[in-house]
């Protein structure tokens, strides 16, 4: 079992430090256990009291009846190193170290946290904190926790970086009577990270959707990987604090994280499959969405309201958010007509007037169940003499909960106001029904499920294929940076330098040529023809715009003489030491009417390599002009950045402009990812501007910096790249020759054909069960895998006229990496030809490179075919006749 287990459903716990002396933190959580009733030991550690709360205490850890599965650290940090040397001796599983008034100034709390750790590491000990307070689990009646408020049994999990949201959210959920499965306080998070938590959750049966408030994270990979796994089985939202710079410098000084962009902890957010919330107030309403929705058919929100003015209110939100009002079908505006006077608005949002009483609220709701016009209802009502809130909402929900399609719709309501409507709110919350203050919040609250809707989707796209860089092509780039990078220091490459590099990558810059001074340059430039542009070559003068070291549209050659001569002189009276290296003459672009684009490739300390594109211009702001992609990119996810883009602003289109080339510019993305992952020396890259008209893309200006790689090359990704160095080609018994490659996303098509392929019988041997047509979401889900955690081999054979999956072997790692699972599926009419054994091999070997101690699998006892092959391979043989089942295990 691994040790996060115990600290979630422990059977025994040891209070280091608890204390008779009120608000003492070994005192709170104390009380906190006892007055939940944990059923379970609870062992008091203290030399200052023979007993704490009625319980016999223990004057030091060694004398503990029994190995505590967590323990409680309530002690001064002076006092922790000793504190963790015992519990390793006492065998403890985990420990949470809760916050502590009782800092002592003079101790270097630094070095006894990595203390601690080590000793906490080398026994199997997992620290949750330091700075925790702590963690509730009341579907066990277990609160470890220093919070003042207790937690109701629920179906949300909350994890949290602040101690001080975590009582804020307990406050607010408890009078809502809306519960938790698992509530922690991570602290400073020396050990136990969100990522270790989410791999629990993911599993957890209690746990139905997941919300997390984060600052920073240490370790973007772990994270990334853990979100995307979790993300697929559970709902999950964020909080993200740090928006701006200056609430990112107090994050930083709050909890001693790295500075991150926060446009990237967008990205890795969506891209995980999650949905990020912008503040607080959307928090509350996220808990209460999350708590009461059903799945969400569709984006289509009909609105039922007693006020037009709230109404409209609602849609001017739900339009901002990029929502979308559904339309009335013309058997649903006849329906309502019956009901409605004369006067109503006929249309969506749907009006029916201050004089409305709960009568009329429940004969609409009838008629919009009945249709299909929409996917989600917000019932609207303001105070009104005619209908009484309480009553209307009584009568809103026993219409709901009568109607035989209510399962089809999510419901959301707005009763404003106070005094008359609180009685009203809290119904709405005990019949599960979602309930909101305002009309902005209410339509927030749906856009939620509607964004975390699209997030899954986009993450469930199959991408086209595209062509890979051309093999000789990329080892002449890989020689090009080779040769131009002397030693490890930066080296920054302007336009005319990086021309080569770009067109091995099939990349078009605008022809452009150097000159020393202002004859050649006009020589130049009557080559080009007129006008041009000629720009300052400095490495030492980073902003040409610092001396006005970029002139435009120059028409003829005084323009140029006098153009360049003036850059020349203003940039040695800028900086006399500075190396100047002429001029660069281009043939000016705008005169041949293309759009302006930036694509920007920056470096991050902690999420690495990661791509910007927006609108550009002179005063880009890359954290409010731009949005970003993390590599690797594929068709899919580069087309979803290029629109979100659009639909935020970042990229606007001119009304007498051709419209953008979606395809074309994710093209250009995934050619510039591919550039990061197989070239590592790339720190930055600057493309500014990016001329695009029709299908043509030109590069204009671009600057480059490599540098020496410290790290494995692709270990600097946050997700895990295709890795190509696994393909391996292989000769069949039949002498066919075929390729044995990691899985694409790309080859949906072609596995739902393979598993066409695929006998009733061998898929039921394979699956345990009868299975019919494989969707899309299933398909996605066999073939867009993480690369971390994950593993399914495809043996690819691919002829002139065809391409096709001839069978395809899998392992599933453990999050802790102390097992694997695997399978093995050969294409009926392909077996006895050596495959499977080919198949399993490459599972072997790659299971044996990730250090997994343990290979297990289960068959069915009738598959000999299967059995025989693990016999050969040296797997332990299990035939369990009873439960018709034979499990396979090999040690490695």
């Amino acid at each position: 079992m691994d040790n996060i287990t115990y600290l979630i459903n422990p059977t025994s716990i040891a209070v280091i430090g608890a204390s008779s002396i009120p608000k003492r933190s070994g005192n709170i959580v104390m009380k906190n256990l006892l007055n939940n009733e944990f059923d379970g030991v609870i062992m008091p550690v203290t030399k200052e009291h023979t007993s704490v709360c009625g319980i016999l205490a223990y004057s030091s850890i060694e004398f503990l009846p029994t190995s505590p599965d967590i323990a409680l650290v309530c002690t001064p940090r002076s006092k922790h190193v000793e504190t963790f040397k015992q519990l390793a001796q006492v065998k403890a599983k985990a420990a949470v170290i809760l916050s502590d008034s009782q800092v002592d100034r003079d101790i270097n709390t630094e070095n006894i946290a990595k203390s601690c750790l080590k000793i906490a590491k080398e026994n199997g000990i997992r620290i949750l904190g330091p700075d925790s307070l702590g963690i509730i689990v009341p579907w066990s009646n277990f609160n470890a926790s220093l919070s003042p408020i207790d937690a109701h049994k629920g179906k949300l999990a909350f994890v949290s970086q602040s101690g001080a949201i975590c009582t804020t959210v307990l406050d607010w959920a408890y009078d809502r009577d809306i519960g938790f499965s698992t509530f922690v306080s991570l602290g400073s998070s020396l050990d136990i990270q969100v990522a270790d938590l989410l791999d629990f959750l993911a599993n957890d049966s209690h746990t139905e959707a997941i919300l997390i408030y984060l600052d920073s994270i240490d370790d973007a990979r772990r994270f990334m990987s853990a979100a995307r796994a979790a993300s697929r089985n559970k709902r999950i939202l964020v909080l993200k604090g740090g928006r701006s710079i200056e609430g990112q410098q107090a994050s930083i000084a709050h909890t001693g994280g790295t500075s991150t962009l926060d446009v990237i902890y967008d990205s890795a957010i969506q891209r995980a499959g999650m949905l990020r919330v912008n503040n607080s107030h959307e928090l509350f309403a996220a808990v209460e969405t999350l708590t009461h929705a059903i799945p969400l058919r569709g984006d289509r929100l009909a609105i039922v309201t007693n006020g037009g003015g709230p109404a409209i209110i609602a849609v001017d939100t739900l339009i901002g958010l990029g929502g979308n009002l559904s339309v009335l079908s013309q058997s649903t505006l006849d329906a309502l007509g019956k009901i409605l006077t004369d006067t109503w608005s006929k249309s969506n949002p749907i009006d029916i007037h201050g004089d409305s009483d709960y009568h009329r609220y429940s004969e609409v709701l009838k008629v919009l169940m009945d249709s299909d016009c929409c996917d989600a209802i917000l019932l609207m009502c303001s105070p009104s003499v005619t209908a009484d809130g309480l009553q209307t909402a009584k009568e809103v929900v026993s219409t709901i909960k009568n109607h035989p399609r209510h399962r089809k719709f999510n419901f959301l309501t707005n009763w404003s106001g106070e005094r008359s409507a609180h009685a009203a709110r809290i119904h709405f919350t005990q019949a599960g029904i979602p309930t909101y203050r305002t009309a902005e919040s209410a339509v927030t609250a749906f856009m939620h499920l509607v964004n975390y809707k699209r997030n899954q989707q986009q993450l469930m796209e199959t991408p086209t294929t595209i062509e890979a860089v051309d093999k000789g092509k990329l080892l002449l780039a890989k020689d090009w940076i080779k040769n131009i990078r002397s030693n490890k220091n930066v080296i920054h490459l302007d336009t005319h330098q990086i021309c080569p590099f770009f067109e091995l990558f099939g990349l078009e810059v605008l022809p452009n040529y150097i000159a020393d001074d202002s004859s050649e340059a006009i020589h130049l430039a009557e080559k080009l023809g007129y006008p041009v542009a000629v720009k300052l070559r400095s490495v030492d003068i980073q902003h040409k715009s610092s001396v006005q070291g970029v002139m435009l549209n120059l028409r003829n050659s005084d323009e140029v003489a006098h153009a360049v001569d003036a850059i020349l002189d203003r940039a040695h009276w800028y900086d006399p030491s500075a190396h100047i290296n002429g001029v660069l003459v281009q043939k000016m672009a705008k005169s041949l009417d293309f759009e302006e684009l930036r694509i920007q490739v920056k470096t991050d300390p902690i999420f690495g390599p990661s791509i910007f594109i927006g609108q550009g211009g002179a005063n880009w702001d890359i954290s409010a002009d731009s949005i970003c992609g993390l590599p690797p990119l594929n068709t899919a996810l580069a087309k979803n950045l290029i629109i979100q883009a659009m639909q935020k602003g970042k990229i606007r289109q001119y009304r007498d402009q051709n419209t953008i080339d979606i395809d074309g510019l994710a093209q250009i993305l995934v050619t510039i990812s591919q550039m990061i992952i197989e070239c590592p020396e790339i720190v930055d890259l600057d493309i500014h501007p990016l001329l695009t008209k029709g299908t043509r893309f030109i590069i204009l200006d671009a600057n480059l910096s490599i540098a020496g790689h410290q790290t494995s090359p692709r270990q600097r990704l946050a997700i895990r790249p295709y890795p190509k160095e696994l393909e391996e080609s292989v000769t069949l018994k039949d002498g066919r020759e075929i390729l044995i490659r990691p899985i694409l996303p790309e080859d949906e098509p072609y596995h739902a054909n393979f598993i066409h392929n695929v006998s009733r019988e061998d898929l039921y041997k394979r699956f345990f069960s009868h299975v019919g047509e494989f969707d899309h979401e299933a398909l996605a889900n066999l073939t867009q895998i993480d690369f971390d955690r994950e593993m399914a081999f495809v043996a690819v054979e691919q002829t002139q006229s065809s391409y096709s999956i001839l069978g395809v072997s899998r392992a599933i790692l453990a999050s802790d990496n102390i097992s694997s699972d695997f399978a093995v599926l050969i294409r009926s009419d392909q077996q006895g030809k050596g495959l499977g054994k080919l198949l399993m091999k490459k599972i072997i070997q790659y299971c044996q490179q990730k250090q997994v101690p343990q290979l297990s699998g289960v068959t069915m006892p009738n598959n000999s075919g299967m059995i025989n092959m693990a016999k050969e391979f040296g797997f332990d043989i299990d035939i369990q006749f009873d439960e018709n089942i034979a499990y396979l295990n090999l040690h490695l």
